[in-house]
C-alpha cells in the first residue's frame, strides 16, 4: 500500500497474537457446510476483502467523486488509483460496515461491492471462485454471519500495520495448508524448508563485492519465484530480509499456474504492499510472465518428477529456434522430468554480473545430479552450469520432508559473480541427518529441521571448510570424458545343422519355400561344413553346394545366411573392411569415463590397454559430460557384525522360540 502505516499500539488487536486466532475462529460457522480443507476458499478471500475494505476506507469518498465525473473514462484507470493512494481502487457505493447494516441484501450488495474493484484485484477474487463462495453461502445462511464477523475485525493500516498484516495472512495460509495435509504439497512447502534455503540464499561472505550488501543503507533488491504457489518463499524471504537487514527493502516478483494458490499469493502481495503486477497468472515454462527482466535472487520448489509433455511444443520450439538467446539453450531434459527446465529458467532470471550478479535456491530431488550420461540434455545442462562456474553449493537434506513424497531431495545454490573464495569450486553439504522426529505426520512428511539445525547447515555453507559433512570440489571434479573403446571384429563360420536355424530366421531368407529350407536343413545335416576363418572358402563351397540342389541365393540372402552361421573367435583373424580398416564388433563395443583431471592416453595405457589384446579408442565420439555423485563423496563404510555377535543373538532367539514352543505344548 502506498499509504504511511503506523505501528500498532498496545490497546490494538494487532499488538496481540489474537488476531489471526480471530479471523481463523470464523472457519467454525462453515462446519458442516463446507469440508475442513476447503475452509480457506472463504476465510483467505473474506480477509483480502477486509485488508482492502480498510485501506480504502479514507478516500473512499474522493474515489467515488473522480469516478462520477469521469464516467467510465478509460483514463479512469489510471487517476483512480491516485486518487485512493494505492495501486487499486473500489467504485462501488458501498463498503462492507454499509453492506452488514443491510441484512436482506447482502449477496447483491456484496456482488456489487466485488466487482466495483479494479481489474487488479478483481482478479484476485475470480481466481477465488469468490462468487461460487457467496453463493454457496447465501444458500446455506451463512453469508450474512460470515461477512458480519468480518465487519468486526479492524484491519485499518494505521492499527494493522503491512508487515503485521503479512504475518496474519501468512500464517492463516499456513494453518489452512496444514490443515488439509492431503493436498498440502501440491503448493505448500515446509516451511522449515523454506527457512533454510532463504538463509542460504541471503548469506553473504566475508569476501563479498561490499556494493552488492544488503546493509548498505537504501539497499533494494528483488526476488522471484517462478513456481511461486501460495507465495511461501517470497513471504519468507520478505520476513528474512526485514529481520535481518532491516534497512533494506526486497521487492517480490512471481509466477503461479494453480488459480487459486495463484489468488492467494497475489492477494499476500496486496497485503504486504507490494507491487500487485509483479505476481503473474500462468506456465512460466510456455509463457513467461516476467519477460525481459532479471532479478537479484531467486527460489523455487518446481514439482518433482512431473513430466512436460503438454508445454514440449513450446519448450523445444525456444531451444531449437533461440538456442542460447532464450532459456534452453544448454539442452533439454526428459520429458519425463522438467525439474531443470525450471532451473535453467531461473539462470535466465539472474541479473547480469554486470548488473551486481544474481544468486538462485532451487530445491530438486535426486535424478538431476546424475541422470543422463554424456552428450543427453541433462548432462549437457550439468556442463553448462558448471563450465560457467554457476553452481555454488548442493545441500543434501533428509528424507520424509515434504509432504506429498518422502524422496531424497536437494537444495542448489547457483551465483554467477562468487565471492574469490569460491570461484571455480562447488561445495557439497551432507545434512541428511540433520532432522527431528514430528509428533504428528502430514501426509509423507515425518520429519523437520530444527532451528538449530538450520543455524548449523548454514554455518558450514558459510564456513566453506572441508569436513566431515562438507567437501570442497573444483567445477571440473564432476566432468568426465566419455571414450568409445572398439574391439575388431573376429568370427569363425561353418555350415551346420546346429547353426542353421539362427540363420534361415534372418528376415532375407523368410521368402523362401518350406521346400528349399528343408533342402538346405538336409545339406547341413549330411554335407556340413567344419568351421573356418575364411569366410571367402565358406560362401564359395556352400554357393556350390547350393548350386548342385538347384538353389539360387540372392546376394542379400546369401550374405544373411552367412552371417547367421557365423561366430564370435578371439583367435580367428581380424576382418578388415575394403579399405584395409579393422571393422569393429559391435557386440563389443564399450565406453569409458574418464576424468576431466586425468590425461585420456595415460588412461587408455594403465587402465584398458593390460586387459585387451587388441582394441582401439574411436576418439572422434568422444563426448564431455558432468555428474554428481553426491551420495558416494559422503559414503561411510560401516563394518559388518562379527560372527559371535550373529552368533550369540541367533541363539538368543533360538532360546525365546523353544520357551514359547515349550508353553505351547503345555497347553
Amino acid at each position: 500500500m502506498s499509504q504511511p502505516s503506523k505501528p500498532a499500539t498496545a490497546t490494538t488487536p494487532a499488538a496481540t497474537p489474537n488476531l489471526s486466532a480471530f479471523i481463523w475462529s470464523i472457519a467454525n460457522l462453515l462446519r458442516g457446510t463446507y469440508k475442513q480443507a476447503d475452509y480457506g476458499k472463504v476465510v483467505l478471500p473474506f480477509t483480502v476483502l477486509r485488508r482492502l475494505d480498510a485501506v480504502l476506507e479514507p478516500t473512499k469518498q474522493q474515489v467515488l467523486d473522480e469516478a462520477k465525473k469521469l464516467n467510465n473514462s478509460p483514463a479512469a484507470e489510471h487517476v483512480l488509483p491516485t486518487k485512493a493512494k494505492a495501486d487499486f481502487y473500489n467504485t462501488s457505493r458501498y463498503t462492507l460496515a454499509t453492506i452488514a447494516n443491510d441484512p436482506a441484501n447482502v449477496k447483491a450488495n456484496l456482488t456489487d461491492y466485488v466487482n466495483g474493484f479494479s481489474a487488479n484485484v478483481r482478479d484476485i477474487f475470480d481466481r477465488y471462485k469468490f462468487a461460487e463462495q457467496l453463493a454457496t453461502l447465501d444458500e446455506n445462511d451463512l453469508l450474512y454471519l460470515v461477512l458480519q464477523k468480518f465487519a468486526e475485525v479492524d484491519l485499518h493500516p494505521d492499527r494493522v500495520d503491512n508487515t503485521q498484516m503479512g504475518t496474519i495472512f501468512e500464517e492463516l495460509i499456513r494453518r489452512f495448508a496444514e490443515a488439509s495435509n492431503e493436498t498440502a504439497g501440491e503448493h505448500f512447502t515446509p516451511r522449515e524448508v523454506v527457512r533454510l534455503m532463504v538463509s542460504l540464499l541471503f548469506t553473504e561472505h566475508p569476501d563479498d563485492d561490499p556494493k552488492k550488501s544488503l546493509t548498505v543503507p537504501g539497499a533494494v533488491r528483488t526476488v522471484y519465484d517462478p513456481t511461486a504457489g501460495t507465495g511461501g518463499m517470497l513471504s519468507v524471504s520478505h520476513e528474512y530480509v526485514r529481520e535481518h537487514f532491516p534497512n533494506a527493502k526486497l521487492r517480490l516478483h512471481g509466477q503461479e499456474l494453480n488459480a487459486e494458490s495463484f489468488a492467494i499469493a497475489k492477494a499476500d502481495m496486496v497485503i504486504k504492499g507490494q507491487a500487485i503486477g509483479d505476481m503473474i497468472w500462468g506456465d512460466t515454462l510456455t509463457a513467461d510472465g516476467h519477460i525481459g527482466k532479471t532479478f537479484d535472487f531467486g527460489i523455487a520448489n518446481p514439482p518433482f518428477g512431473v513430466e512436460w509433455k503438454k508445454q514440449q511444443k513450446h519448450v523445444t520450439d525456444e531451444h531449437t529456434q533461440r538456442g542460447f538467446d532464450g532459456r534452453f539453450g544448454p539442452g533439454l531434459p526428459r520429458v519425463s522430468d522438467g525439474s531443470l527446465l525450471f532451473l535453467l529458467h531461473l539462470v535466465s532470471k539472474m541479473r547480469p554480473k554486470r548488473d551486481g550478479g544474481g544468486r538462485v535456491g532451487i530445491v530438486l530431488n535426486g535424478s538431476p545430479l546424475f541422470t543422463g550420461g554424456a552428450g543427453s540434455g541433462e548432462s549437457n545442462i550439468r556442463k553448462y552450469l558448471f563450465e560457467n562456474d554457476l553452481v555454488d553449493a548442493i545441500i543434501g537434506l533428509p528424507t520424509d520432508l515434504f509432504y506429498n513424497t518422502g524422496i531424497a531431495t536437494y537444495i542448489w545454490i547457483l551465483d554467477n559473480d562468487k565471492p574469490a573464495s569460491r570461484r571455480g569450486r562447488v561445495q557439497l553439504i551432507d545434512a541428511t541427518a540433520q532432522w527431528e522426529k514430528m509428533r504428528k505426520s502430514l501426509g509423507s512428511k515425518r520429519r523437520e529441521i530444527s532451528p538449530k539445525q538450520i543455524a548449523d547447515i548454514v554455518r558450514t555453507y558459510g564456513e566453506n571448510v572441508e569436513g566431515e559433512t562438507s567437501k570442497i570440489f573444483r567445477t571440473a571434479d564432476f566432468g568426465y570424458t566419455t571414450i568409445t573403446v572398439e574391439r575388431p571384429l573376429q568370427l569363425n563360420w561353418a555350415f551346420t545343422a546346429e547353426r542353421l536355424p539362427l540363420a534361415l530366421a534372418a528376415k532375407p531368407l523368410a521368402a523362401l519355400s518350406d521346400e528349399v529350407q528343408a533342402s538346405i536343413e538336409r545339406l547341413a545335416e549330411s554335407t556340413p561344413i567344419e568351421q573356418s576363418t575364411d569366410a571367402d572358402a565358406v560362401a564359395r563351397a556352400l554357393k556350390k553346394m547350393l548350386a548342385g540342389e538347384s538353389i539360387t541365393l540372392t546376394a542379400p540372402q546369401l550374405k544373411a545366411l552367412l552371417a547367421g552361421l557365423s561366430e564370435r573367435d578371439d583367435t580367428a583373424p581380424v576382418i578388415h573392411d575394403a579399405k584395409g580398416n579393422p571393422v569393429p564388433d559391435s557386440d563389443l563395443r564399450d565406453t569409458e569415463n574418464v576424468p576431466l583431471s586425468e590425461d585420456i592416453d595415460d588412461y587408455i595405457a594403465r587402465e584398458i590397454a593390460p586387459h585387451l589384446e587388441h582394441f582401439w579408442v574411436e576418439r572422434s565420439k568422444d563426448k564431455v559430460g558432468y555428474e554428481i555423485p553426491f551420495t558416494r563423496h559422503f559414503y561411510r563404510y560401516v563394518p559388518p557384525r562379527s560372527l559371535d555377535e550373529i552368533d550369540a543373538d541367533l541363539n538368543k532367539l533360538i532360546a525365546e522360540i523353544t520357551v514359547l514352543l515349550a508353553e505351547v505344548e503345555k497347553r
